[in-house]
């Protein structure tokens, strides 16, 4: 397979142009042996067309008519990839990327998909810059069977929608279960794969019981698990008391820190602090089993995960946890693209952004907690090992294509490195490292390296 990047020029029907005819440099025909005059296919996503191949002394060009640019999505000046396939007589263009949002907001075409419109743009300028094409659609647009999409896509300094081919591969974007889990969404996606060979990655949202149950079956990863179970019912949240000092509580599908609760014993006294919208509640208790009829109704309102307290480090008495991004990257293996430190803000005890967190290089949060240089290289190594160990054993107990997971990782006093949790929609504000430039991000670089090895590019 030979590929070269290329320009795509559309002009207006003529005699020498139509639907079925297109333009090549004579320079990349003659390099790929492709024969002037002949009959070709030329493939875009799921679309395929045959046409017919003239050369023209143009250096790096594709030349199509008006009426077929239309058809395939393409634009005035796109970048994009060719690769010839000479014994299949096929002329493919892209990739082509389709990402799944959960909305569209029609009245606002500066942020047509709201507070992830700065991504968005950010990914397109990436697959420009390496010759992709990425369109944006929500639940709404997908449906069964689809030989097309209607959806979103930049250029030429603003938003616009159009219909394009089904694409060679598919982003999970949605941020809401209920989305995902629309009966018209997973029939397109399922349709994608079969009829058209679409990978799809990201594919689901996952939950703290299925990965912790799935890791608790490779040995090698016991490790940086802390003890951590489905939550049943008081006798479980008894035996988990007599074991540990501090339990967590968490809701299986939560985010953001929403609905944790800490329950921590103090001599003969059980303390409760609970996430709320305003802050945080604390609540004192005489015994284990009053604290448990307080928080019954919470309880009982939604699954939780109930997982033993660590002795977390502090930057002054603020509990310090890490993100690490780890990503699939242009040759489909498992790469760290950034970890961060999160450390809690005042009063809190969970380190989310939304919840007054903030950010910090590993080596200044670890300083901060105390420990030498020495040991804060260590312990970034031990990191470092953990995430791409878990992100494997993700891959290999978890029957879902994953490209990007965000692991939050612990570290205790002594330095052990734990899992807290794995997230399958790891945030594109929240994950990355510091800086205040305006470049396109390693992490969104990683994704269409990805994108373009899943699409044979």
């Amino acid at each position: 397979m030979t590929r070269t990047k290329v320009g795509v020029s559309i002009q207006s029907p003529s005699i020498f142009l139509d639907d079925r005819t297109v333009v090549l440099s004579e320079g990349i025909a003659r390099k790929w042996k492709v024969s002037s005059n002949q009959p070709i296919t030329l493939r875009f996503g799921s679309s395929l067309h045959d046409v017919r191949v003239i050369t023209a002394k143009v250096s790096n060009c594709l030349r199509v008519d008006s009426k077929l640019a239309n058809r395939l999505g393409l634009h005035q000046g796109a970048k994009v990839n060719l690769h010839y396939k000479q014994q299949a007589n096929t002329l493919s263009v892209g990739p082509l990327i389709g990402v799944m949002i959960s909305r569209v907001y029609a009245g606002s075409p500066s942020r047509p998909f709201g507070a992830i419109t700065a991504f968005c743009r950010e990914l397109t300028t990436a697959c420009e810059q390496v010759g992709a094409v990425v369109y944006f659609f929500p639940p709404k647009e997908m449906h069964a069977n689809a030989q097309s999409i209607a959806a979103h896509s930049y250029s030429g300094g603003s938003w616009t929608k159009k219909t394009f081919p089904i694409p060679n591969v598919i982003y999970n974007r949605l941020t809401s279960r209920r989305y995902e889990n629309m009966p018209n969404v997973q029939q397109f996606l399922k349709d994608a794969k079969t009829n058209h060979g679409t990978q799809i990655f990201n594919e689901k949202y996952l939950n703290k019981t299925e990965v912790f149950d799935a890791l608790r079956k490779d040995s090698s990863l016991h490790r940086y698990l802390p003890e951590s179970h489905l939550f049943k019912n008081y006798a479980m949240l008894r035996s988990m008391a007599s074991r540990h000092p501090v339990l967590f509580l968490k809701p299986i599908t939560g985010s953001l820190g929403k609905g944790i609760i800490r329950i921590r014993r103090e001599g003969d006294v059980f303390t409760a602090h609970s996430t709320t919208l305003s802050g945080v509640r604390r609540q004192t208790f005489p015994s284990l089993s009053a604290a448990f009829q307080a928080l019954a109704g919470k309880l009982r309102a939604q699954r939780y995960q109930i997982q033993q307290g660590l002795n977390l480090i502090t930057a002054e008495g603020n509990p310090i946890d890490f993100r690490a991004l780890v990503q699939r990257g242009a040759t489909g293996q498992w790469e760290i693209t950034s970890i961060v430190g999160r450390i809690a803000g005042s009063q809190h005890f969970v380190s989310n952004l939304a919840r007054g967190g903030s950010l910090s290089t590993v080596p200044a949060a670890l300083a901060r907690a105390g420990f030498s240089p020495e040991n804060r290289v260590a312990i970034k190594r031990r990191m470092r090992k953990a995430a791409l160990d878990i992100a494997k054993g993700v891959e290999t107990q978890i029957q879902s294509h994953f490209g990007e997971l965000g692991i939050d990782l612990a570290v205790d006093t002594s330095g052990k490195v734990w899992l807290l949790e794995v997230n399958s929609k790891p945030s594109k504000d929240d994950n990355t490292a510091l800086n205040a430039d305006k470049k396109i991000r390693p992490s969104v670089k990683t994704l269409v390296k990805y994108a373009r090895y899943l699409a044979k590019f």
